[in-house]
């Protein structure tokens, strides 16, 4: 059975107060508690969603690992595509071309990342495949000159499914003219969209053999990229392939080639635990200002506890349970209601964007553009322990003040 000074404790919490300022007090503390829990539960469900969103648009185009030579093409590359293929780690292997070059359509032109791929590697490693608006990427053929283009790029470029571009490599030929730049006519075969704007609006893929004719790479290629069947051992894969191999290659993986964006997103997700746990930290205080008045409007009951045999630990857990209950009830409607917001972001979001006429995240400026939300339990868990620690840490002031009250001097003035 529980002891008497749990149920008095309720009780000074259920009870109607001769002050009313007192309830307020407690009111506001409770919704403060609630507001702070939800809103750590909801911004780190999001910033959990846009650290898998990150994650998975940038490998469903980059690579995670990549083996690349130091003077710029492997050379030997059949052979390097084995040794990795034989690492039982990896699940498919693609060379690849890299380049830099202009997309120029009518009166527009374009920068972008040109790319030699082969469509039925590339499809193995990659979720470009999947991402094709229009088209298909095993339309890129040897020697037919196809290219395939980002949604954004072809957009901006005014190009549509069999529209022929012009495609300008930096690598010139010496004429006696000077050095001209290489021109090539490309036919559009596909339009993709991953959803991520650095790729929809500067990445072009074109077949691995024109790219090596078009740039001049002979049999060589830039790399070759590999897909595991665990992206977070790629660094461990990493080590493993450059100790085994015997040529002039470097092995990097997805962590370091990328590591800017997710150190970026830990980091703000760490910041906005911190500064929202204060918001939490001072609702919790406000239990301080409650429980010192409830203090002072319960001298006479305390002192009558006290002359019945009450001791001061008993006395201090009586405001230790009243205060600790503030905190227990906004820790639960702030975590219910941060769960609910959390798990149902993607329809909140919209709904707001639509009633107000805004956008959040404009695809132009963010890399990506709706909002995206991800619940981890274990987060929840670390908030609500917060805010019960600090709920509870606020009544020790207040509940050790009360247990030092004076019986005599306190009935004195009744």
């Amino acid at each position: 059975m529980l002891p008497y000074e749990y149920f008095v404790g309720l009780r000074y919490t259920r009870a109607k107060r001769r002050n009313h300022f007192i309830s307020f007090i407690s009111m506001t503390s409770m919704a403060g508690i609630a507001l702070g829990v939800a809103a750590l539960i909801v911004v780190l469900s999001v910033m959990n969603g846009f650290q898998k969103e990150l994650r998975a648009r940038i490998l469903g185009v980059a690579s995670h690992v990549q083996i690349g030579s130091f003077e710029g093409a492997l050379a030997d590359w059949p052979a390097i595509a084995r040794i990795g293929q034989a690492h039982p780690e990896v699940v498919a292997t693609a060379p690849f071309v890299n380049a830099q070059g202009l997309v120029s359509y009518g009166q527009s032109v374009q920068g972008a990342i040109v790319r030699g791929v082969l469509p039925a590697d590339e499809d193995r490693v990659a979720d470009i495949g999947r991402s094709m608006k229009k088209g298909t990427l095993s339309a890129l053929a040897p020697g037919r000159f196809g290219i395939v283009l980002g949604s954004e790029l072809a957009a901006s470029l005014g190009v549509r499914l069999g529209d022929r571009v012009t495609l300008i490599a930096p690598q010139g030929t010496v004429t006696a003219a000077g050095v001209l730049p290489r021109i090539r006519t490309f036919t559009v075969v596909g339009i993709f969209e991953v959803g991520m704007y650095e790729y929809d609006s500067g990445l072009a893929l074109i077949h691995l053999d024109d790219a090596q004719r078009l740039f001049r790479f002979g049999d060589r290629v830039s790399g070759v990229r590999l897909k595991l069947r665990d992206l977070f051992d790629a660094p461990r894969v990493a080590r493993e392939l450059s100790d085994g191999l015997r040529v002039d290659a470097y092995v990097s993986d997805w962590t370091r080639s990328h590591a800017n964006f997710f150190r970026a997103v830990q980091i703000e997700k760490r910041v906005m635990f911190i500064i929202l746990t204060l918001i939490v930290a001072v609702a919790a205080f406000n239990i301080v200002s409650t429980l010192v008045m409830a203090v002072t409007d319960k001298q006479a009951d305390i002192a009558i506890l006290r002359t019945l045999g009450a001791s001061p630990a008993e006395v201090m857990r009586v405001f230790i349970v009243q205060g600790a209950l503030i905190g227990a009830v906004g820790t639960a409607i702030g975590t219910i209601g941060g769960v609910l917001l959390a798990l149902n972001v993607a329809t909140v979001v919209p709904f707001i964007e639509r009633s107000f006429g805004v956008q959040f995240l404009a695809k132009d400026v963010y890399y990506i553009s709706d909002l995206p939300s991800q619940l981890e339990w274990g987060d929840v868990t670390v908030i609500v322990g917060v805010s019960l620690v600090l709920s509870l840490v606020a009544t020790l002031y207040p509940s050790s003040r009360a247990a030092r009250i004076d019986p005599a001097a306190a009935l004195r003035h009744e």
